[in-house]
């Protein structure tokens, strides 16, 4: 019988971000609820962050290991079905072992581990598991984002030629981390953030809708990696040229000391008979340029556009919609999938649509390769 999927969060506690953007994407469309937690490495912490969502107290967890543990051991009437890991980089490996260890379904936010290893070791179990395994890259949710896809794989635009996409922000032009910001703290560390800063945290967004949008894969790139704030660990700012497998050639820039700048992701691309461009702060526009006609601004909600971009349209045409809402289709599709694990019937294509651990690989694979070119003498182009 179809009912409601039911969710466990590790990290996401009293005073974190991502976490409460996860729980209103996750139960936006009425077919998650949250029904446990580890919210801290402090039990009294996640006790309090447990109350403050209105949880069973028996069901807040001082450790994630506590509560995959405790989860598994209920009947299957009353277990959780998957959990959501909203944790900073280095605890996303934990809980994601061990939940597909105890045949739980994953959501996990980006990147997807520490390092390669970690990344690697995901992919093998989810492979040999089965199971069910959503990254959240969020803004591959995004209607025009979906729709741009399709008319690239159905050639509208020829075969792609160049593609720049960026992302930058301001937030980091100061050394925050020194004033106990939370968000900066974790993000400027190597041994919570990895090997990378600005090129982790936003830079495998801009690689992933490079790749997500193209359906070409980074054959090769060359990056230039910079701390400009004194004393950071971990770059604030870089530049990647890249080479696609089809010959395409593209230029990659993310910066958290873009001053001025929000978080303003925009992606073109180029190819033999016109190009796209979409920006994540007018969402509601894909904006098309032809060789042989007048430039188009599709609209998302209008008629006209592809199925995948009409499924992933909320509300009518002109009402905005967007970050919470590309996010939350993204955890939609999973859902829809995993619904249909349960009843044992084959999700429509179209909802199969969502961020794999491959696609966390890549982007593991992107970090390393960035910071190493960046690291070598002459910045050496390295095989992606």
């Amino acid at each position: 019988m179809k009912r409601k999927l039911r969710m466990g969060m590790v990290g996401g506690g009293i005073g974190a971000f991502i976490g409460a953007v996860h729980r209103m994407a996750a139960t936006l469309d009425g077919q998650i609820e949250l029904v446990c937690g580890a919210f801290s490495s402090d039990p009294e912490r996640s006790q309090k962050s447990g109350a403050a969502l209105y949880l069973d107290p028996d069901r807040v967890y001082g450790n994630y290991a506590e509560m995959i543990e405790r989860e598994k051991a209920l009947p299957e009437g009353k277990r959780m079905d998957f959990i959501s890991i909203v944790t900073p980089n280095h605890m996303h490996f934990g809980p994601a072992h061990l939940a597909l260890s105890h045949g739980f379904h994953v959501v996990c936010d980006k990147p997807l581990c520490l390092n390669m290893e970690e990344a690697l070791r995901l992919e093998k179990e989810v492979t040999e598991s089965g199971l069910l395994f959503a990254l959240t890259h969020n803004y591959t949710g995004y209607p025009m984002v979906k729709q741009a896809r399709e008319m690239i794989a159905n050639g509208e635009l020829g075969k792609i030629r160049r593609v720049v996409v960026e992302y930058p922000q301001g937030w980091l032009s100061t050394k925050l981390e020194d004033e106990d910001q939370k968000q900066a703290s974790w993000r400027t560390d190597p041994n919570r953030s990895g090997i990378a800063g600005a090129m982790g945290d936003i830079g495998t967004h801009a690689e992933n809708l490079a790749e997500y949008i193209t359906g070409l894969r980074i054959k090769e790139l060359c990056a230039d990696l910079h701390a400009h704030v004194d004393g950071r660990l971990l770059d604030d700012d870089g530049s990647v040229l890249l080479r696609f497998a089809n010959g395409a050639r593209g230029l990659l820039y993310a910066s958290q000391i873009s001053a001025g700048e929000e978080n303003n992701l925009r992606i073109r691309v180029y190819g033999e008979y016109g190009g796209i461009e979409w920006s994540q702060q007018d969402p509601n526009d894909l904006i098309v340029r032809w060789l042989d006609k007048p430039m188009q601004i599709m609209r998302t909600g209008s008629a006209g556009l592809y199925e995948v971009a009409a499924v992933n349209t909320r509300i009518p045409a002109g009402h905005p919609e967007g970050y919470l809402e590309a996010f939350a289709n993204i955890y939609r599709n999973f859902a829809v999938c995993l619904q249909a694990r349960l009843e044992g019937k084959e999700p429509e294509p179209v909802y199969q649509d969502f961020p794999s651990v491959q696609d966390g690989v890549r982007g593991m694979k992107f970090i390393e390769k960035v910071v190493a070119s960046s690291n070598s003498d002459d910045h050496k182009w390295l095989a992606y």
